[in-house]
């Protein structure tokens, strides 16, 4: 059997698998099992932040590979410790919480979102407001937090507490807030499942100003939207805000499994022994690969980030079949006249991989793309995007 015929017998149904076998790749090329060559536009859902096989990545996790590959949370490990004080220092955040995913990241948001309303307020105090169209997961508790119905079927009873607002409508999240004993207001600053959707400067602001009146905390998912994705470190920068808890996870790994939760003043004490826990968390060796990672986002390279993002911009507004381009930074949705999957499947035919989120065209490239390898996928994504049916 080949790689497709083993893995349909032997994997679960979860995923519609596009025809393609990869087996090997060089920072934004990957190679499949016939040699063919594709530039990748996607890094994983924007997880291979410095793209396959990055060198410095590379150097650090089997570094840490010969020396230590787990221990536990019982006992104390360097890369853990360094990784959160990287951050801390990076974001001005006081602790951090690892565990192994953006799902996990945001699960550990919710409960202790939950526990300081219950501490301070009581434990009525419990609704997370989230927005409509949002993705924040899928466990049962971060799918109850997801307002997008159609993730919801099959799997009730849902975990209770939590109600949906309208993005980029202030009130709207305001008046349910104020309706509900609320914990905290949950959001993502670009939508990213949700098709690619930034939210406005001022919502985010009147979100900010009306958590910290009301002593309400907010919640900033930067799981696609973290690690330099969006042009800063984290995306919530853009805005001139300092949330109460960030989560993030898919690029700060590098391609291992790594969710971070970061807690502000009002949340950093708010967890005590033996109130949250994960047995790979913080794991050394994904925490090697992501000092490789959060060590190399500084101002000059991000600054690099904003540029590659004002070329795509610049160069899809506008042209023909494309009917708006959306996003921040390296996160980019594309609204195109024909169907999403098929300019994806024509830009595949011509060696580029992108994604889709919801009826747009999603573009995640690494954030190193090497500006003539972006150059080319542009083009062949235009020429999909233009092409007559």
């Amino acid at each position: 059997m080949n790689i497709t015929e083993t893995d349909n017998l032997f994997v679960a149904n979860t995923y519609k698998r596009f025809p393609v076998e990869l087996i090997s790749g060089k920072g934004s090329v990957m190679k499949d099992t016939n040699g063919k060559e594709y530039i990748d536009m996607g890094s994983g859902i924007g997880v291979t932040a410095f793209g396959i096989a990055d060198d410095e990545w590379k150097k650090a996790v089997t570094a840490q590979l010969g020396t230590l590959q787990h221990t536990s949370n019982l006992y104390y490990t360097e890369p853990c410790a360094t990784l959160a004080k990287m951050l801390c220092e990076r974001t001005g955040m006081k602790k951090v919480f690892f565990s192994n995913s953006g799902a996990e990241s945001n699960e550990c948001a919710i409960k202790v979102a939950r526990k300081y309303a219950a501490d301070k307020k009581g434990k009525e105090y419990s609704t997370i407001v989230t927005l409509k169209n949002s993705f924040h997961g899928r466990t049962i508790t971060t799918l109850s937090a997801t307002g997008q119905d159609k993730f919801h079927e099959h799997f009730n009873p849902l975990t209770e507490g939590f109600v949906y607002g309208d993005a980029n409508d202030l009130q709207s999240v305001i008046n349910l807030a104020q309706d509900n004993k609320t914990a905290a207001i949950m959001i993502e600053c670009v939508q990213g499942e949700g098709g690619v959707i930034p939210m406005e400067r001022d919502f985010i602001r009147g979100l900010y100003e009306f958590c910290n009146k009301e002593d309400i905390l907010l919640v900033i998912d930067e799981v696609q939207t973290g690690n330099g994705r969006c042009g800063e470190l984290y995306a919530y920068m853009n805005y001139g805000i300092k949330p109460d808890i960030v989560s993030t996870a898919k690029g700060l790994g590098g391609g291992l499994p790594l969710g971070a939760t970061m807690l502000g003043e009002k949340a950093e004490s708010v967890l005590g022994f033996g109130d949250h826990g994960s047995t790979f968390g913080g794991n050394p060796v994904c925490c090697a690969g992501a000092i490789s990672i959060i060590e190399r986002l500084d101002e000059k390279f991000l600054a690099e980030v904003k540029e590659k993002s004002e070329y795509i911009f610049n160069e899809l507004n506008g042209t023909k079949g494309i009917k708006s381009v959306s996003g921040m930074g390296l996160m980019v949705g594309i609204e195109t006249e024909k169907a999403a999957s098929d300019v994806v499947a024509k830009c595949m035919e011509n060696g580029v991989l992108c994604l889709t989120a919801k009826t747009k065209v999603r573009l995640l490239p690494a954030l190193n793309i090497p500006m003539d390898v972006l150059k080319k996928a542009v083009e062949v994504i235009k020429n999909a995007c233009a092409e007559e049916e």
